[in-house]
């Protein structure tokens, strides 16, 4: 018997895609000790500080940032984030929702003019239960979406192929953001 039916068990006649490097996301094994709850554990938190080589940060406003999301749905997925450490849309002031709306609407425009997709979803899952990976720091997604992105490979095996590595998409999306 092929010693490696043992570590796969029988055959199937399938092609397999490994991405090992989502497990740490997948298992939470980066999450810092005692979670994301507070400001000093919350990457939200964490990536306007950091030097610009070392972050994802695509444009900086005076209340509100957008920053590339570390584990995409497609090219150029990016998440507009207010500064301050806040988990509820409703708890924004007025001054910061209008801020994430502008720069969300900027965030179309430039995805738009970097990668021109056929259309965008946007939103917000408030609330572990709701999907949202870090609840305690909100986040508008801005997911550029293209005819037949949503191929086989998200269905069946459970992988989303980039094809562009996130510095690159960054530096692309901060060239093209407006000053």
């Amino acid at each position: 018997m092929d010693e490696r039916v043992a570590w796969t068990g029988e055959p199937d006649g399938l092609e397999r895609l490994w991405t090992p490097h989502r497990m740490t996301y997948i298992s939470g094994e980066d999450r810092p000790e005692g979670g994301y709850e507070k400001p000093a554990g919350c990457p939200f938190c964490l990536a306007p500080g950091r030097p610009e080589a070392e972050t994802l940060v695509v444009a900086r406003g005076e209340l509100v940032f957008a920053v590339l999301n570390l584990y995409p749905y497609n090219p150029g997925h990016l998440l507009i984030c207010p500064y301050r450490h806040v988990a509820d849309y409703t708890d924004l002031t007025e001054r910061e929702t209008v801020e994430v709306a502008a720069f969300t609407r900027t965030a179309m425009r430039v995805v738009r003019a970097s990668s021109s997709p056929h259309g965008f979803n946007l939103g917000m899952n408030q609330g572990s239960v709701a999907g949202a990976g870090i609840a305690a720091h909100l986040h508008q997604h801005v997911v550029p979406r293209w005819g037949g992105d949503a191929n086989f490979m998200p269905v069946v095996g459970r992988t989303k192929v980039l094809p562009q590595l996130l510095y690159d998409t960054r530096d692309l999306l901060a060239k093209n953001w407006p000053a």
